[in-house]
């Protein structure tokens, strides 16, 4: 007896987005927690998932490999976009750690936060609110990073006077011999940014819902709702906003390189990004699961081990 053979009648049954086959996606979970490295045939030869021992790992190693990026069009003399997520977190002083250490200056780095909290018209928190994904990233990145941090001119936040730019923006990099790196997390129902599984339902092709820049007033899952109220907001739940405003698959599958973090684990054995891990690299790609795209870029997507599981039930 499990979810599966309990759904019918039950107030589930319509909860999950239409496109997902759940018996197909229990079926992709292996015991073996070394099958989560098993390279799949829609894998970009030059993607790599890296399991990490810990926290601590996970954090260096990512930090390490954005300042690597950022070093490494600094040294080149181009441009660099990064579109960058609020959550994971923890790499962003290690990045910072390792290009104050390398003296880098980053005049060359544009950045485009790729979502925020938004109502339903797409308007956005004050910049200074606790909740702000803007607040969050001047006070985790670019703050600290002193007199060499980006140009406040090249931060770019998803608010809705800006985030219809970022394509063109973006394409201006690329037009002066810059990369775009996308620097992302993978939600509970396998979202890239704020981009949901549940808006593949409006478009009659893929290469339609591929074409989407951004949107605003984005409404959002209610799984994503309780991922960010147990992740970010303290369980308080009546803080989370519904809506956001986000990067869609026209700009993050546009990348010519791709930075993931998984470090979803909540300590004595809890963990609520596993599966969410186990679709992303080993469902074939689909517009009902976004995530599914990304190990057909090339990149690195780093995780914490744990999430690899077992994932068998363990009573907390």
């Amino acid at each position: 007896m499990n979810l599966l053979t309990t759904l019918p009648g039950s107030l589930l049954e319509t909860f999950f987005p239409a496109g997902w086959d759940l018996a197909k996606i229990d079926a992709l979970i292996s015991d073996q927690p070394a099958d989560m490295t098993r390279r799949e045939a829609w894998w970009n030869p030059a993607f790599t998932p890296v399991p990490c021992a810990s926290l601590a790992d996970f954090e260096v190693y990512l930090g390490h490999a954005i300042a690597r990026e950022i070093q490494s069009a600094g040294a080149a003399g181009r441009p660099l976009a990064l579109i960058l997520p609020v959550g994971p977190m923890g790499m962003y002083r290690w990045a910072i750690y390792f290009l104050q250490e390398w003296g880098v200056d980053c005049r060359h780095v544009h950045g485009f936060n790729m979502d925020e909290w938004s109502d339903a018209k797409g308007n956005t928190l004050p910049p200074d609110d606790p909740g702000a994904f803007q607040n969050a990233m001047e006070q985790a990145f670019y703050g600290p990073l002193g007199s060499r941090t980006v140009p406040s001119a090249q931060r770019h936040y998803a608010l809705p006077g800006m985030l219809p730019e970022y394509a063109q923006r973006i394409a201006a990099v690329k037009q002066q011999g810059g990369r775009l790196v996308t620097v992302f997390g993978v939600g509970r129902v396998c979202h890239i940014a704020f981009w949901e599984p549940h808006f593949a339902a409006e478009f009659a092709t893929e290469a339609e819902w591929r074409a989407q820049t951004h949107r605003l007033g984005a409404r959002l899952h209610p799984l994503t709702i309780e991922q960010n109220a147990i992740t970010s907001f303290k369980s308080r739940t009546t803080l989370v906003p519904a809506y956001a405003n986000t990067v869609g698959p026209g700009l993050f599958l546009q990348s010519d390189g791709i930075l993931g973090g998984c470090d979803g684990t909540l300590g004595r054995g809890m963990l609520w990004q596993g599966l969410p891990l186990w679709m992303t690299l080993h469902h074939d790609p689909t517009p009902w699961i976004p995530s599914t795209y990304m190990a057909t870029l090339p990149g690195r997507l780093f995780y914490l081990e744990e999430l690899a599981g077992p994932l068998l039930p363990e009573c907390n």
